[in-house]
């Protein structure tokens, strides 16, 4: 049996009801979030990250697939969200995030990838001195309940938010970008993004727009394209980490 660990997730295996979890405490992050200048988003993510982050979209797979994600810095292993230990609390905390230590995923068993997707857990966190999250019985325990319903919701929308990027680049309206700036009178260079082309949005055909409007997809497009004016706030926020680099926590 293999399973891909998804990014950020160092070894995954499937939940067993008999094991004990550390859970994280309140308001504790994964420690690979500290390191990562971008983070995944999903479908149902669009409307409330777009207040805080810049979201775009990059290229998964050798460039035969798109997938969205909030922007967290503009440089490698960058992320300035961080403060005093943990997550900025004025800023949105992605779904992606909330749902560490647990996953969901594709099992492949004899070289053939199974369809059904596992809940699955993080190594390291099955501990002895963590906690049930399941009965004697086999039952959820209260703790579980919540956890299982955010990863469920979650694996939804990321399917929606991958049909979503897919019509996108099949309609060709993503276009590669690079961000060019000037924190404290030093360059900036940071790509590796896309973004949608509003110009080419008003060449697609009445059927490719009615797609766009009935999937709910017009209206994440224009939040993506309203986002990307936080990329003035984080080059703020770039600024502020250094003049103040112990802030960044």
């Amino acid at each position: 049996m293999q399973i891909t660990p998804p990014f950020g997730y160092r070894e995954i295996v499937p939940l067993q009801k008999d094991r004990k979890v550390r859970l994280p405490a309140p308001g504790e992050i994964p420690e690979f979030c500290r390191n990562s200048n971008a983070v995944p988003i999903s479908y149902s993510e669009f409307g409330i990250a777009s207040r805080d982050y810049p979201l775009a979209f990059v290229s998964t797979e050798a460039g035969k697939a798109y997938s969205a994600v909030a922007v967290l810095g503009v440089a490698g292993g960058e992320n300035l969200f961080l403060q005093e230990g943990g997550w900025d609390r004025s800023a949105y905390l992605p779904a992606y995030l909330r749902r560490y230590p647990f996953c969901m995923a594709r099992v492949t068993l004899n070289a053939v990838e199974q369809a059904e997707r596992l809940i699955c857990v993080e190594k390291d966190a099955l501990s002895e001195e963590g906690e049930r999250v399941f009965d004697d019985a086999g039952g959820p325990l209260p703790r579980w309940q919540p956890i299982e319903k955010l990863l469920r919701e979650y694996e939804t929308d990321i399917e929606r938010s991958r049909e979503m990027s897919a019509i996108l680049a099949d309609y060709g309206l993503l276009e590669g970008f690079t961000l060019q700036a000037s924190v404290k009178g030093a360059p900036v260079s940071f790509g590796g993004m896309h973004r949608v082309d509003e110009k080419k949005l008003e060449l697609l055909n009445a059927a490719q727009h009615k797609t766009l409007i009935r999937k709910g997809i017009m209206g994440r497009i224009y939040a993506h394209l309203t986002s990307l004016d936080n990329f003035a706030r984080l080059i703020a926020r770039r600024e502020a980490a250094a003049s103040t680099p112990s802030a960044r926590g």
